[in-house]
């Protein structure tokens, strides 16, 4: 199992609490690197609030994911990169194929694209976007998703849809060759819907879900997606499935319960304060090392080939450094032959 990061990138994101900079990003990413990170991942938003998670409704900076990822390309060696996941009703498909290709090719074949419908109504309006019904979003995403497969491949492409016109559309240069596929994995994200599934099972190198996941459900959608798998002809055993969830470790019981305790008291608005430690960790990977990996092995059963650490309790934030170099030096390398 390969295991990512979810990098700051938020001005809430950081362990002192201090706002975003390019080098406080830049510094994140090379630091996942160094201690061997298989991957680190972006969100795509214009901006964030914490409403929704127990904290401010005020907006937080954030950096665009396709431009910053391919800066980070040329700041890293060896870590994967990644979108986690850009929405796909802010930029046609073409736009997004031809972005996707560029970071490949200056990363040398590094990147991933991770996309999704998009979920945070609160940042359309302001950027003069119109907020489809769930069922619109995502044909706007099944649509792109098929054109931005389309401009990986051979091509030209043609294609006539209901939002997207193409006619002799041509990408070049190609992406990085890769055996047997064409382009960056395509990773489709949501929670795991039938119409979602059939998408990635089309058209996609993998389905990726994130931030808390109640087991028995997580395992009824990974068999469902094998079964979509199968249903397009697609080998099940193939099916990929890339899971992000909130990540607390600690090198003992007494350690973990007093990086709990850090971790509420880091916790904007108090949100976890009456939370009990035990409570927090059933749908999220939380415990000693030992604990963490038997997870792990579990999501490995049920077809999970890419783990995605939130080392914080909010979307990509790191709340303290130390935990994620313990991630690093207990559970890499033991995750690595699951």
């Amino acid at each position: 199992m390969r295991i990512g990061l979810a990098l700051p990138h938020y001005d809430f994101s950081f362990p002192d609490g201090e706002p975003l900079s390019w080098s406080r990003l830049a510094d994140a990413a090379r630091r996942a690197e160094a201690l061997g990170f298989d991957s680190v991942w972006i969100s795509d938003h214009f901006f964030l609030d914490l409403e929704r998670y127990g904290g401010s409704p005020e907006p937080s900076g954030t950096v665009e994911p396709f431009t910053a990822l391919a800066a980070l390309a040329t700041a890293t060696e060896r870590v994967r990169l990644g979108t986690l996941v850009a929405c796909a009703p802010f930029r046609h498909p073409a736009h997004v194929a031809k972005m996707a290709t560029t970071i490949d090719l200056v990363s040398g074949g590094r990147f991933d694209l991770g996309i999704g419908a998009g979920w945070y109504e609160r940042e359309f309006a302001p950027f003069g976007y119109e907020y489809p019904s769930t069922r619109d979003r995502f044909g706007i995403l099944e649509e792109s998703v098929e054109v931005i497969a389309g401009l990986f491949g051979e091509g030209p492409v043609d294609h006539g849809g209901p939002r997207f016109e193409l006619s002799g559309a041509y990408n070049r240069p190609r992406p990085v060759p890769r055996n047997g596929t064409t382009g960056p994995p395509i990773w489709i994200g949501g929670k795991g819907g039938d119409r979602l599934l059939r998408l990635v099972a089309r058209h996609g190198a993998g389905w990726n879900t994130v931030w808390r996941w109640d087991l028995s459900a997580f395992a009824e959608r990974a068999y469902a997606l094998r079964m979509a798998w199968a249903s397009e002809g697609r080998d099940p055993a193939s099916a990929r499935i890339s899971i992000g969830l909130y990540t607390l470790v600690g090198e003992d019981h007494d350690d973990l319960r007093r990086r709990f305790r850090a971790l509420q008291k880091w916790t904007p608005g108090g949100a976890l304060d009456d939370v009990r430690l035990e409570d927090f960790a059933g749908d999220t990977l939380t415990g000693t090392p030992e604990a963490c990996l038997e997870r792990l092995a579990w999501l490995a059963r049920q077809g999970v080939d890419g783990f995605i650490a939130g080392a914080g309790s909010l979307p990509f934030s790191v709340s303290d450094w130390s935990m994620v170099e313990l991630i690093a030096d207990t559970i890499l390398p033991a995750a690595r032959s699951l």
